[in-house]
């Protein structure tokens, strides 16, 4: 800054000296100006503001996080769905299989016409283990059971947080002949299940095609198969239409089990999506420009710009009044 008395000397031209001084100190904010507004962030360097930039970064951080959850959400719905349209399937056939073992039950009906009935129940049967069989996501049987097996359910852990403990598990009951009829009767008899009222007549056999083969596989198991005597009667009907009550309220059970679960994803959905929007509004007010208030910082700086040039201009013609001393 010149003081008094300073334009009198031409060796150090002070006030040139200060007005290069404010103009380079201009051009600096010129340029970090035109970055900002080039760029659309308030900061581009951790110089510019080290904890904005140290905030904004963990900001980023959730919610790319919250942005895979919400991903992982929608997969997780998509699954529910796929088991939840072979669980409607399912029903379907054992809703016909109501209908037909209550035509069997009525005595109106001979011998032959029970059998032909009996040979429908049992495609049926067969059916409910192949679509359990063919409900696979990402190599999972959905409707097989565990491992082994061992608990007639398969279980799934969704990630639907940025956070480890952030999650939603499910179990998923497996869905076949075996885990719908068997041990519904009054007893068993070498594994097999009694269905019927007479011995014999409606059995569950157990040693039937494994859903999925293989040691290791998810959801090898017996899958089960209904089989029906020749002679099977009115009454073995009867006792059959209360097992197949037991397994559409079964099948009920489990559809409701995923409707829990799809009721929990959707409201996480919604939370996560509300999650995103704040994280990155949050993040939005630290590093990005706010282009109203750059435009007019720039057109300031542009005039302040010219204002210095001008002033430097006439400092540096100062030294040339002090040579009329010499005159």
């Amino acid at each position: 800054m010149s003081s008094f008395g300073d334009i009198n000397r031409i060796n150090t031209n002070v006030q040139a000296l200060d007005s290069r001084l404010s103009l380079n100190r201009i051009n600096k904010g010129i340029a970090e100006n035109q970055l900002r507004m080039s760029t659309g962030m308030r900061i581009n360097r951790a110089e510019d503001d080290a904890a904005g930039y140290s905030i904004a970064s963990k900001l980023n951080a959730r919610v790319a996080g919250l942005d895979q959850a919400l991903s992982n959400v929608g997969d997780a719905k998509s699954v529910l769905d796929i088991a939840e349209s072979s669980f409607d399937t399912v029903m379907d056939q054992l809703i016909e299989m109501k209908a037909l073992a209550t035509q069997a039950a009525n005595d109106t009906l001979g011998q032959t016409e029970r059998n032909f009935i009996a040979t429908q129940i049992s495609a049926l049967g067969k059916d409910i283990n192949e679509i359990a069989a063919q409900t696979v996501f990402q190599d999972y049987n959905l409707l097989s059971g565990d491992e082994g097996g061992n608990t007639g359910a398969f279980t799934l852990t969704f990630q639907v947080g940025e956070r480890a403990e952030d999650t939603i598990e499910t179990s998923i009951s497996a869905v076949n002949v075996f885990e719908l009829f068997g041990g519904a009767g009054e007893g068993s008899v070498a594994g097999d299940y009694q269905l019927g009222a007479t011995t014999g007549a409606i059995t569950i056999t157990t040693d039937g095609t494994a859903v999925v083969t293989g040691a290791g596989d998810i959801g090898a198991g017996t899958a089960g198969t209904l089989t029906f005597a020749n002679d099977v009667e009115s009454a073995d009907f009867r006792v059959f239409m209360s097992a197949i009550d037991d397994a559409i309220e079964a099948m009920a059970d489990r559809v409701n089990e995923i409707g829990v679960t799809q009721s929990s994803l959707t409201l996480r959905e919604v939370t996560l999506s509300q999650s995103v929007t704040a994280n990155s509004s949050a993040a939005s007010r630290i590093m990005d420009t706010d282009f109203a208030k750059e435009q007019s910082e720039s057109v300031r700086l542009q005039i302040l710009q010219q204002t210095a040039i001008s002033a430097m201009a006439q400092a540096n013609n100062g030294p040339q009044s002090v040579l009329g001393f010499l005159g």
